[in-house]
């Protein structure tokens, strides 16, 4: 049967091209009948995406006409809840249930670890997150601050012995801590064998001892007597002892371990959304073909590194055996999750008769299902899978409240008809990182009771919103006080005590957010424990390094009893999640105190937009103001670029002060990037720098941005530029 166009639509050409040349192909479906099944999918869902938006429009509306009428009175929680109510901002709670979410991987229902999230459209950053999964320890210390860059032990061009030997100590110490042995340390131990069904280890004086805990000790690579590993297992996750005689650290080891190998980021989201520039269907299609590559385990990227060319491509499994002779086969990959965008945009892979492009929410609902519906056909051992339960994991940002939650589902539900999987194949995971999903989020969950597995924090965007809802209410404090205000504890205390009271506990994954400062490892350890004492069993990391290092403490903290604990607390104050954090009214900050503050924020802004409109590059480090690498997405510019427009709107600066700071910190950022490939400098042209319109749009114009995303504005700016080349 030939294939015809839709006519109802227009579709791009490479888009068509690509689902019908490079994925159709290994699925069941019809072409034809794919496409007439996707053309009624729209017509069906895009209507009631439009009124989505228009009802966030509407309640925001109403929510800055009370502001703006009450301004001048004493705040009263009780009235502002009465009144969010009144709007359907806060829907009715109902009585007590429980999530019903059935087939989920290990990797999301009961293992506490690590996650990473990675931008999609770099195959080469993809790679490296899939694989992940596993990370040596002696890398990750070396490397990092962890063991102090300093004197003696600073890291030079050749190899630092006496840092080698910090890095084994730590390595010894953390294995004495976690498994410890019945008698004696690991840092004596001069061999490793297997006696029956038992780890037994020879010391130097020829008396031998076991592990403290027997059971931890899970199977080998390798003969008994002679084994090349040792697997040991703690709270769910694995580490383990390489032993090499010939290595380059076994030979100089008493017991000849030539590394410390650790279970890392169990899962990965990769990233459709926030850290991507994908503003065009050139863009989709590279997105879209590295999730296929992904998926059928193909994916592969050739890069030179330290002069020599590098081919990176997908780990396999790996292979152990327990002391009972059984195999014991472990992921090599982390699990994939793909975070779709949110519901506010649409692509120009599809267009409708008037001329309306399609919403790219309800596009990539269906293309990442039906990418990953192909891991659900394998069935040969050796290809690469990712889910073993046969579900797919989808995480959804940016929806406000039980109604978009309702939206989502029932479009999963039609995707999986038309794709004909069984029901709730589609697992869901909410970001609860708007206000209004924040504060209904026993009522977003239950509409999602029977495929959710994943919510979580995210403090940028949540402040962002935060700030655009309120922004006719008064002006906010600084952001360093932002966060010191009781209604961010709040936020983090009520998602764990919503998702427990749901029972999530061994079904479903409740998350924390991203350490932004990939180069401070040493502050992470000391910090990021704080995650798994909350009762996350999951959080997000900057890099595979930062993965290992923080996969660490869910060794050393069980989130699984944590939990326990936490399911008798009182649950988080809602009055509290409700208390906008403003400046109070006797409060006011000198001249220099405000500059500083909008320093910093342009600083960051400049530092941003300039790679995704110039570069195309929505994820990297980027230098702050004072030159510390963060981490930045879109989340960071949303909350940066809408507390300059809360302060000129309550004249807490003037438009004038922006203008000359945007000028100036033009300047800093393109001496920052002198060294950045491809980089052109923006206060050489100021007024026809595309990134430099952005920026001040972003800040000007960010009342009007919807809800304050800055989604419109970059997309609009970076096609400028590709339109230009």
């Amino acid at each position: 049967m030939s294939l015809q166009l839709p006519k109802s639509r227009h579709i791009n050409p490479a888009f068509y091209s690509f689902i019908n040349d490079d994925v159709l192909p290994h699925t069941p479906l019809e072409a034809n009948k794919f496409w007439d099944d996707f053309n009624n999918l729209l017509d069906l869902f895009t209507p009631i995406n439009r009124q989505l938006l228009q009802t966030r429009s509407n309640i925001q509306t109403q929510i800055d006409a009370w502001h703006i009428s009450n301004k001048g009175q004493k705040f009263d929680p009780q009235t502002y809840f009465n009144f969010l109510k009144d709007i359907g901002y806060i829907v009715e709670q109902g009585e007590d249930f429980t999530i019903e979410t059935t087939h989920v991987d290990r990797e999301i229902s009961t293992i506490a670890g690590p996650q990473l999230v990675v931008p999609i459209n770099n195959a080469r950053f993809a790679l490296n997150a899939a694989n992940a999964r596993w990370g040596s320890l002696y890398d990750a210390l070396y490397g990092t601050d962890v063991i102090p860059q300093q004197g003696e032990l600073k890291a030079g061009k050749e190899f630092n012995a006496a840092r080698g030997d910090e890095v084994i100590k730590y390595a010894k110490d953390f294995l004495d801590q976690r498994f410890p042995l019945a008698k004696g340390s690991h840092h004596d131990v001069a061999n490793y064998l297997v006696y029956y069904h038992h780890l037994l280890v020879l010391f130097k004086d020829g008396t031998t001892t076991g592990l403290k805990t027997p059971r931890q000790f899970a199977a080998l690579s390798g003969s008994k007597n002679e084994p090349t590993s040792i697997l040991l297992q703690n709270n769910g996750l694995h580490i383990e002892i390489r032993i090499d005689r010939s290595g380059s650290n076994g030979t100089e080891d008493l017991a000849c371990v030539q590394d410390i190998i650790v279970e890392s980021a169990v899962t990965t989201i990769m990233d459709f959304e926030d850290s991507v520039t994908a503003v065009d269907a050139e863009d989709k299609i590279e997105a879209y073909r590295n999730w296929l590559g992904l998926i059928r385990g193909t994916l592969e990227a050739t890069f030179t590194k330290n002069g020599s060319v590098t081919r990176r491509k997908m780990e396999k499994n790996k292979r152990f055996t327990t002391a009972a002779g059984e195999k014991y086969h472990l992921p090599g990959r982390a699990l994939l999750l793909a975070r779709n965008v949110g519901h506010l945009m649409d692509t120009e892979l599809m267009q409708d008769e008037e001329g309306y492009f399609a919403p790219e929410g309800i596009i990539d609902a269906i293309v990442t299902s039906l990418i990953s519906s192909i891991d659900l056909l394998k069935d040969d051992e050796k290809q690469i899978h990712n889910s073993k339960t046969d579900s797919i994991y989808i995480v959804k940002p940016k929806m406000h409240g039980p109604e978009e939650v309702k939206f989502t589902v029932q479009l999963f539900s039609a995707v999986e008809d038309m794709l004909n999987l069984e029901r709730n194949t589609i697992k869901l995971g909410i970001m609860d990182e708007e206000r209004r999903t924040t504060v209904n989020l026993k009522e977003c969950i239950r509409e999602a009771k029977h495929r959710i597995v994943f919510i979580n924090t995210g403090f940028l965007d949540r402040t962002g919103d935060e700030i655009h809802t309120s922004m006719q209410a008064g002006a906010f404090l600084t952001k360093s006080q932002i966060k010191e205000q009781p209604w961010i504890s709040a936020y983090e205390d009520w998602n764990v005590d919503i998702g427990l009271a749901c029972g999530f506990q061994g079904k479903a994954q409740i998350g924390k957010g991203m350490w932004a400062m990939p180069d401070e490892m040493s502050q992470m350890m000391e910090q990021k424990i704080a995650h798994p004492r909350a009762g996350a069993n999951t959080a997000w990391v900057p890099s595979p390094t930062a993965a290992t290092l923080h996969a660490l403490h869910y060794h050393q903290v069980n989130v699984a009893e944590i939990q326990e604990q936490l399911k008798n607390r009182e649950q988080a104050s809602l009055n509290d999640i409700l208390t906008i954090p403003l400046m109070a009214d006797n409060q006011s900050l000198s001249r220099e105190e405000v500059e500083r503050e909008i320093e910093n924020n342009i600083q960051g802004i400049l530092g941003y937009v300039v790679r995704w409109v110039e570069l195309g590059i929505g994820c990297s480090k980027v230098p702050d103001i004072n030159h510390i690498g963060l981490m930045e997405d879109r989340a960071t510019l949303r909350i940066s670029s809408q507390h300059i427009a809360n302060w000129l709107r309550h004249n807490i600066c003037t438009k004038t002060q922006v203008n000359v700071i945007l000028k100036r910190m033009a300047a800093v950022v393109d001496e920052q990037n002198t060294d950045t490939q491809g980089y052109q400098p923006m206060s050489s042209d100021l007024e026809n720098n595309m990134a430099f319109k952005a920026a001040s749009e972003l800040i000007f114009a960010g009342i009007e941005q919807p809800n304050g995303y800055t989604e419109p504005l970059l997309h609009h700016y970076r096609q400028l530029v590709k339109n230009k080349s």
